[in-house]
């Protein structure tokens, strides 16, 4: 049976665990940045189209002890590349270390490929192509201390690309992380969700697509349909399925606003693109001036990242004001803020219910929630 390892955004660990494990998964287990586990080829076709939290699923095909350059050549060259892929598939090298004795991650990359592609000129009188862009196979080199880890990647791009979200504004968040804050929030459809600073939409997306039944990856294509083991009747087959079983498009109490016009075109044309535009209702507004959509319900924002002294002025002005304008509009709501900024903690003028860590990409943040109750939020004081 296959082994795998699936890495996502760090702190969402035990969300893709519970998923793995639900879709099938064998010794499944959690370590910092991903999950390790075992199953058929049918499990590895569904977690790339069904995990929303994945970011890869990478096939390990070697695991071994190392000691010397020499050792992670031949370690490759002894594996039988050919019959995993085509010598007319183009290939890419990428190399990840954690506390790596060895001077140079880019000579391990290049020695892999050479071990690679002097394995298919053995066998085959001929090696792959190399394409750093858009590679038809990718290989993963992972090493931790004196151990190695090969693996080919099941997924091609990255799973966070569903083939849907076309525009992007400047800091968008991937739709990985988006889907496990939701997850996170416990979110379900039904209940309204606003995103008032929505940028290209990707809360917004994802949301729908979790309210009508749309796999994650139904919209494109994955490395392993070009692995010589490509099982195409199997895939066919639960494509077809999940296709069956989504849910008519309808209007949905999905709510998206944002400053700026340009943000709000992107998201428009992503979920127009995408087959939603229908579900989700859009305007032009200002944080501080919207208004609940809904009695009750769910608000989440990506808050911007100040990164230049004047953008940070900017945010410690807006704070104070979004704390007021969520407690004089949104009584009755959980608000969810996601931020790397720890400065909102002291200037929101409300408590957090929940901190939870996670990473955007290397970025520390917190995903802040707040039961919002009209007017405060703060316990009140009397004098005896």
């Amino acid at each position: 049976m296959p082994d795998f390892f699936s890495p996502c955004p760090r702190g969402l660990e035990a969300l893709l665990l519970a998923d793995l494990t639900t879709l099938g998964a064998q010794n499944a287990r959690s370590t910092e940045g991903g999950v390790n586990f075992s199953g058929d080829w049918a499990l590895c076709y569904r977690a790339n189209l069904e995990s929303r939290i994945a970011s890869r699923i990478l096939w390990r095909v070697k695991e071994t002890q190392y000691h010397s350059e020499k050792d992670i050549y031949q370690a490759a060259f002894e594996l039988q590349w050919q019959r995993w892929f085509d010598v007319t598939h183009t290939i890419r090298v990428n190399t990840t270390a954690i506390r790596c004795p060895l001077k140079s991650l880019e000579f391990i990359t290049l020695l892999v490929k050479d071990a690679v592609c002097d394995c298919f000129r053995t066998h085959c009188n001929e090696r792959p192509s190399v394409d750093t862009v858009d590679p038809d196979v990718r290989i993963h080199v992972f090493i931790e201390d004196n151990k190695l880890m090969l693996y080919l990647d099941t997924s091609g791009d990255a799973l966070f690309k569903r083939g849907v979200r076309q525009h992007t504004n400047i800091a968008p968040i991937r739709e990985n992380l988006a889907a496990g804050i939701l997850r996170l929030m416990n979110w379900q459809p039904g209940t309204p969700l606003l995103d008032p600073m929505c940028g290209s939409g990707t809360f917004l997306i994802e949301a729908a697509q979790i309210s009508l039944n749309i796999q994650p990856g139904i919209a494109r294509s994955f490395a392993f349909e070009k692995l010589k083991n490509f099982d195409a009747a199997m895939w066919d087959k639960m494509r077809q399925q999940a296709i069956a079983a989504q849910l008519p498009v309808k209007p949905l109490e999905l709510y998206g606003s944002d400053l700026y016009g340009d943000a709000l075109k992107a998201a428009s044309l992503n979920l127009e693109q995408a087959g939603l535009a229908e579900c989700v209702q859009l305007k032009q507004a200002n944080v501080l001036e919207i208004s609940a959509p809904a009695e009750h319900g769910m608000l989440v924002a990506n808050l911007p990242y100040g990164e230049r002294m004047g953008e940070l002025d900017e945010l410690a002005e807006l704070y104070p004001k979004l704390g007021d304008a969520l407690k004089k509009k949104f009584g009755g709501w959980t608000a969810y803020l996601f931020t790397a900024d720890k400065a909102i903690l002291k200037l929101m003028r409300l408590s957090p219910s929940k901190r939870t860590p996670l990473f955007n990409g290397a970025i520390e943040c917190r995903l802040l929630e707040y039961k919002i109750v009209s007017g405060s939020n703060r316990p009140k004081t009397g004098s005896l």
